[in-house]
């Protein structure tokens, strides 16, 4: 059985990418491991995480009612997320990474479009880049 890793976020972007990535390993009988990174720090309180982890709540019951086999991580250890998704895509021996992508200013590439960048130039596998829809 393969591995798909996905980088998920709640928004747009994020639930692209997951419902490509559900697509994907229900067609090739893989299993799903769904990552979702918070660098930590001040802005991660108690009340972020109670509704990061209500958020990652909904995408379970979504996987399980599609019949995907899954795993969700929430990995809150000061990490980029990009650094989080090709760790846990080597760890695993994912055959590919799903992301998802917004449209950005040219300003905003420089200083915020690092992420999937990394992603796609460092990780061990194939990356699959998904667009939100408009």
């Amino acid at each position: 059985m393969g591995v798909i890793v996905v980088g998920y976020v709640p928004k747009p972007e994020g639930r692209a990418a997951l419902r490509l990535a559900a697509e994907e390993a229900t067609l090739r009988g893989a299993q799903l491991v769904v990552v979702n990174s918070h660098r930590g720090g001040r802005e991660f309180d108690a009340d972020t995480a109670d509704s990061s982890e209500s958020e990652l709540d909904e995408v379970r019951e979504q996987l399980g009612s599609a019949g995907v086999e899954y795993e969700v991580r929430q990995l809150v250890r000061g990490r980029d997320p990009a650094e989080d998704l090709i760790g846990v895509a080597a760890e695993v021996g994912a055959d590919f990474i799903v992301i998802g992508l917004r449209r950005r200013s040219p300003v905003g590439k420089l200083i915020l479009g690092s992420n999937a960048q990394r992603v796609l130039l460092d990780a061990p596998c194939p990356v699959l880049a998904v667009k939100a829809a408009e």
